[in-house]
């Protein structure tokens, strides 16, 4: 019996070439959406789940208070991990780590590779687990070791064992290999972090952590901590939140320590006044919302084509009643059917996952392999399948099932006037989510541009960037820029504490004249070279820039809008500030740089001169060069000043585009999904319409024998579904609206909601839907009246 069902269904399907080719078709893109949408979801929810100690590791963070509010950072200072480590016996493990990834690493055989790392204390290891290639991982007991990671190795020594071999860090370490460790994951919070060092090897080296050492006031570093088996990471933050403000001598800025659980890390990682607010969770339940979406969107247009193909099915479903088959046997039947073109469409859409899949890991950033092998892939894979195949095929079994069969075999049987509702109902439905996705995606990318189009402050354009990776470049200043000048590449240069699209060293220390000495807001300062101004083009509001002719320049002060508002200064340039118990006169006033992000306000800044504390190269390239041979001609001179290092650059404006980066993500993977889903929505119209010209063919005919042209007959047949997408925008305008309202309250700075954001999407959805009936209208319209009149 079960075998004749399928028999059946397999024939009925052949028979039915262009309705299987559009249901199979759609189904398949919306399992595909789905299942890619599924794969993204996973690698998201697993982040740093691949760690066995995951639910036991966590980051102590801090809230701390300013005159705005609270504000939390993950910098701390070196000496609260040897109290948690001493004082905190619910701390199975504590590891300092520094929070810079970026060092040059030369290998013996002079070949020189940047790689990102950290160093760390040993417990850092074990609380990862890292999984050891060669040598074991206590190896970092020893302060002059390292372990690297496998495509490290590869990269330096290619098939050679490199265990015991010796590099060099930054040109002035050398340090010994001591093991080979398995690359961290690609979603993993440690997935750049291709080399491990002592802490002790960086103590003891840098100037800025051996100062730190007993200072809790330098927030710089990282702690990381492994809670033992029966402790709560809550309680824990409770017993340790107030360990600074106990102490003698409190800092103004009120510090809370408290503990960041791993899990939280990637999907939890904003805060707001000292509550976390979420994160990229949002968007992992926005995309798995849209994934079912698409998902019904392809299910609703089987269930509208099936039962707008009810009447041909009338007759068949009559005569099996007349002749003793049940209503269940009828149902089984038409889920046979179903599941068949379920099972199609569900391999058809492994092979377009196969093939979109490179494409949507570069929109995405992932690095999303399928493993055939792994069981979860198929049970993801059935789930869909049964559920789309149920989610799809119980209306219209239900539906066709429940004929009567002697209505049918008489000739008399009628859908009725409103047979055709629910049909209209779910092309309402899929048009409103097309069309919500539209304005929804239009607003992100006028977000973007908004942000974009913010003035930055400084000019981006020919500007780049070079870290002082290796001793020979510092202290060199003078003879370094008359090289670079002197080589007709560089129209200026200059040096900097940090890039300039990055803040670096937040103070409360400073005072003015005026200043309410219980308030005690937060100044970013910024140590600069004299023709630091020049470098980037800055624009000076009041009064004038760094100069060589003037020697008091080494006491003065420019600062940025921000900071003079924040002061109230009324004649800015009679004014001074005191910082480090130093006084430095103002001199000038710039424009607010931009140098976080984008969509926040520029915090209060000012810049001084240091050549000291310097570790950027900022340059700005000749404008009658080419940037390729402006470039070349800059490598040359730094490898004639430092042989051993790497020619490492980064353009200023790349580097600002970065900060635009998870919008951009988030917006193409919703252009994308959003554009499948209109698909998927024009298809089923397609189909529809198909089948009512395809129905009305005869009355067609009769109308054009009583004089109608085709244009009144286009008008006729077209008018129904564009009153349906009207009801469509008019439903999506205010869901839209009122969502999107809530998501750009995220933003301090946002572009402002206008009418096109809602006309041009619904125009499109009109036009869209207009061209996809018109081709089966304009067909069915041509027919010759005869042809319609002797149809069937």
């Amino acid at each position: 019996m079960i075998k004749n069902y399928f028999k059946i269904a397999w024939r009925s399907l052949l028979r039915n070439k262009w309705y299987s080719v559009i249901n199979i078709g759609g189904l398949a893109v919306g399992m595909a959406v789905s299942i890619l949408i599924g794969f993204w979801v996973w690698n998201e929810l697993s982040f740093n789940k691949n760690f066995k100690n995951y639910d036991r590791i966590a980051q102590v963070w801090q809230f701390v208070t300013f005159d705005a509010g609270k504000s939390s950072y993950d910098l701390l200072p070196i000496p609260l991990a040897e109290r948690l480590r001493n004082s905190y016996p619910d701390f199975q493990r504590v590891s300092l780590s520094s929070f810079t990834r970026e060092e040059v690493l030369t290998s013996d055989e002079n070949k020189s590779l940047l790689r990102t790392g950290n160093y760390v204390e040993p417990d850092f290891n074990e609380m990862l687990s890292l999984n050891m290639i060669e040598g074991t991982r206590n190896s970092l007991k020893e302060a002059n070791t390292i372990l690297i990671s496998g495509t490290f190795a590869k990269d330096l020594f290619g098939d050679e064992n490199p265990l015991g071999k010796g590099i060099t860090i930054n040109n002035k370490l050398r340090v010994k290999i001591a093991g080979v460790y398995e690359d961290f994951p690609s979603n993993s919070t440690f997935k750049d972090v291709f080399f491990l060092a002592p802490w002790e090897l960086f103590a003891a080296n840098d100037i800025y952590a051996k100062n730190a050492i007993t200072s809790w006031d330098e927030n710089s570093y990282q702690i990381f901590v492994q809670l033992r088996n029966k402790a709560n990471f809550s309680e824990v933050s409770g017993k340790i939140r107030d360990i600074r403000m106990k102490m003698d001598n409190p800092p103004p800025y009120k510090p809370e320590f408290f503990l960041h659980p791993m899990y939280k890390w990637h999907l939890y990682s904003e805060f707001k006044n000292g509550q976390n607010i979420g994160g990229l969770i949002q968007f992992v339940w926005l995309f798995g919302v849209i994934g079912i979406l698409v998902l019904i969107l392809a299910c609703i247009n089987f269930m509208n084509l099936a039962t707008a193909r009810s009447k041909k099915r009338a007759k068949e479903v009559g005569l099996r009643k007349s002749i003793g088959s049940t209503r269940w046997q009828l149902i089984f039947q038409f889920l046979s059917e179903s599941f068949i073109i379920v099972l199609m469409s569900f391999l058809l859409s492994l092979i377009l996952v196969l093939l979109i899949l490179p494409l949507f890991n570069d929109i995405s950033g992932k690095r999303i392999n399928i493993s055939w092998s792994n069981p979860w892939l198929w049970f993801f894979g059935i789930s869909i399948t049964l559920i789309t195949g149920l989610l799809s095929a119980s209306y219209p079994a239900l539906y066709l099932s429940s004929f009567k069969p002697v209505k049918v075999l008489k000739g008399s049987f009628n859908p009725g006037k409103f047979a055709s509702l629910p049909r209209k109902v779910l092309v309402i439905f899929q048009f409103t989510i097309s069309v919500a996705l539209m304005i929804g995606i239009l607003t992100v990318f006028q977000q973007i541009r908004f942000a974009q189009n913010r003035p930055v402050g400084y000019n981006q354009n020919s500007l780049v960037e070079i870290r002082m990776h290796t001793p020979q470049l510092y202290g060199s200043y003078e003879t370094l820029r008359a090289k670079l000048l002197n080589s007709g590449a560089v129209q200026e240069m200059s040096e900097s504490v940090g890039s300039v699209t990055d803040d670096y060293g937040g103070t409360t220390k400073v005072t003015w004249q005026g200043k309410d000495p219980d308030t005690h807001p937060l100044l970013m300062s910024n140590k600069v070279t004299q023709e630091f101004g020049k470098t980037i083009g800055w624009q000076i509001i009041d009064g004038r820039d760094f100069s060589r002719e003037f020697s008091t320049d080494n006491a003065s002060v420019i600062l940025n809008e921000s900071a003079v508002k924040l002061m109230g200064f009324k004649i800015p340039l009679s004014e001074s500030i005191t910082w480090n118990e130093k006084i430095y006169k103002v001199i000038g006033i710039t424009t607010d740089v931009i140098k976080e992000s984008p969509f926040i306000p520029v915090k209060p800044t000012f810049f001084i001169l240091d050549y000291k504390s310097v570790n950027v190269i900022n340059l700005r390239l000749a404008p009658q060069m080419s940037i390729n041979g402006s470039l070349s001609k800059v490598k040359d001179v730094l490898k004639e000043c430092n042989p051993a290092a790497p020619f490492d650059y980064r353009f200023v404006d790349e580097k600002y585009a970065g900060k635009f980066s998870d919008e951009k993500r988030i917006g193409k993977l919703s252009g994308f999904f959003a554009i499948l889903g209109v698909f998927i929505s024009c298809l089923g119209i397609f189909g529809l319409a198909s089948f009512i010209a395809e129905q009305r063919t005869k009355e067609i005919g009769v109308r054009k024998t009583m004089g109608a042209t085709g244009f009144t007959i286009w008008q006729w047949l077209s008018k129904d579904y564009l009153i349906l997408v009207v009801i469509s925008c008019l439903t999506a305008i205010p869901v839209s609206w009122y969502y999107i309202s809530q998501w750009l309250q995220n933003y301090i700075y946002h572009t402002e909601l206008e009418w096109w954001f809602f006309a041009v999407p619904c125009i499109c959805a009109l036009v869209i839907t207009q061209l996809t009936v018109s081709f089966q209208v304009i067909r069915a319209a041509l027919i010759n009246p005869v042809e319609a009149l002797r149809y069937e």
